[in-house]
């Protein structure tokens, strides 16, 4: 998209209580602390999140690390853009393709911890990845056509997807490895973590195609009106 400006879409549950705190802590943030610190310092919460639910093989109080590195991985991927358009040291192109190769590798991280923990199958883990990231082409190619960047859907952006993951790692502590009596064919009975995912990964995917089908119409028209003109 070059340097065309973007025009940021975030309205989530909660994002009127989520913009003022990030506001206050970019404004109390010491001035040796940059963006690139708080987006390797995301990173590290993805990576917390990842080792305490792989962790929770051993024990469960591990979910605990997990649910720690989500709070950490809020506060630097959050912060490190809302601390760049405080200080006015935007690099709009740099800050574009760094924050998101490393938040895709943070949801790699997060999701294949899961998987490797005893309450989530990895395959079905795999299928949050996949959601998640067909729902980020999707708002990356509408980022380079139209210059407008949809970080919400419905009301639920990251943040939103973060308490769910910690709320996970306390249902995790509390009630440990509970099966249902639903099975897939040929597989083993899921737990209730597993619905949970497999349910996410649905809403994923079906906000995808939705959306896909209606922006697609839009740009159809769009184009047509351009070809007319012509």
């Amino acid at each position: 998209m070059g340097n065309k400006q973007q025009v940021r879409i975030n309205e989530t549950i909660l994002g009127p209580y989520e913009r003022p705190a990030l506001q206050w802590l970019a404004k109390h943030m010491p001035a040796w602390i940059n963006s690139d610190h708080l987006t390797a310092l995301g990173f590290f919460g993805a990576f917390c999140v990842f080792a305490g639910f792989g962790l929770t093989t051993f024990h469960p109080a591990f979910a605990w690390l997990a649910c720690t590195g989500f709070i950490i991985n809020w506060f630097g991927d959050s912060l490190d853009g809302t601390l760049a358009r405080y200080r006015k040291i935007e690099r709009p192109n740099y800050g574009f393709f760094v924050d998101h190769i490393i938040d895709s590798l943070s949801i790699f991280f997060i999701y294949a911890g899961l998987g490797l923990s005893p309450y989530v199958s990895l395959e079905i883990a795999l299928l949050g990845v996949i959601g998640y990231l067909l729902m980020s082409i999707y708002t990356y190619l509408m980022t380079y056509i139209d210059g407008v960047f949809q970080i919400s859907y419905g009301k639920i952006g990251p943040t939103e997807i973060r308490v769910f993951g910690i709320l996970i790692c306390i249902f995790i502590f509390i009630i440990g490895i509970f099966h249902t009596d639903m099975r897939l064919p040929f597989y083993k009975s899921l737990t209730y973590f597993d619905i949970s995912i497999m349910l996410l990964s649905v809403i994923f995917f079906v906000t995808f195609v939705c959306s896909s089908l209606k922006s697609a119409r839009i740009l159809e028209k769009k184009d047509s009106e351009k070809l007319k003109k012509k």
